[in-house]
């Protein structure tokens, strides 16, 4: 009997999906969720759940091992501004985070990968069992682009993929060539609204992955939430990077964007642009 897969659950409907696909695949999931992040319904889509507190590393990795896991998969994100509230680090994760000296995502993501694989836990890419939620290149939604916003696309990604390369963040806000929000420790949501109540409409998002991001469990993600957020600030036009980002409830998506008339388009960027290969499911 294959041993069962372990699912480190983040926050967002993403940790669910992942169960989901894994479940459909006849691939038994034991999930370990966050307190304060993770939607309690999680427990629901796994064999077992295991609570811990951000920060709790030797926790994880003995409940997975205790498990029988030899692979496991982290879907799900964890607020940044969580490490400076509710962080309660036990003796394992205040040793890694000791040695690691950083808080930039992709380097904490690809340490707690080694930890894991150290303990004999190989790591996954979160799309394993979801390669139809990572879009290929091409116009999503009803409405294309038009050739002022293609424009502001191309100059999007330009320096959301700039922006990137420091650490700082996946998305930025961009009209008529000038950006007016960069998404930062507060996240997407917020540099949406940020810079889509400075446009006062018509801004185009952009969301992409950094050069240098760990697909295996750091992959972009856009969801309802993003399309309704942009409504709210009448921002127009959603572009995130094909092969590279995940479209959460991709059908609900499409729709709530054609209500709003918001164009969602997947954009091919060269691989010297994006630092390395595709997607987790589909190297």
């Amino acid at each position: 009997m294959a041993s069962p897969l372990g699912l480190i659950a983040g926050n967002g409907i993403f940790p669910r999906l992942v169960a989901r696909g894994a479940r459909e695949a006849g691939v038994d999931v034991v999930a370990v969720a966050h307190v304060g992040e993770t939607e309690p319904e999680i427990e629901a889509e796994v064999r077992s759940c295991t609570w811990v507190r951000v920060g709790e590393l030797g926790k994880i990795i003995r409940t997975l091992k205790q498990a029988g896991c030899e692979r496991a998969v982290m879907a799900g994100g964890i607020k940044k501004a969580r490490l400076f509230s509710g962080f309660r680090p036990d003796l394992r994760g205040a040793a890694f985070l000791a040695r690691m000296r950083t808080l930039h995502d992709d380097k904490l993501l690809r340490g707690i990968a080694g930890e894991l694989e150290s303990d004999g836990i190989h790591v996954i890419p979160s799309t394993e069992y979801l390669p139809r939620l990572v879009p290929a290149p091409g116009v999503l939604s009803k409405r294309a682009p038009k050739a002022h916003e293609r424009a502001d696309i191309e100059f999007g990604v330009r320096v959301a993929k700039a922006v990137g390369s420091f650490e700082i963040g996946q998305t930025v806000v961009v009209k008529n060539g000038l950006v007016l929000a960069v998404e930062a420790v507060e996240g997407t949501d917020a540099a949406i609204r940020r810079g889509g109540e400075l446009a006062r409409g018509g801004a185009v998002v952009v969301k992409v992955s950094k050069p240098q991001q760990d697909l295996r469990f750091d992959v972009p993600a856009i969801g309802p939430e993003t399309i309704r957020l942009m409504a709210e600030v009448g921002a127009t036009v959603l572009a995130v990077e094909a092969g590279r980002t995940i479209v959460l409830e991709r059908e609900r998506v499409l729709e709530d964007a054609a209500k709003a008339g918001i164009a969602v388009l997947a954009v091919d960027v060269p691989v010297e642009s994006s630092g390395g290969g595709p997607a987790g499911g589909h190297r």
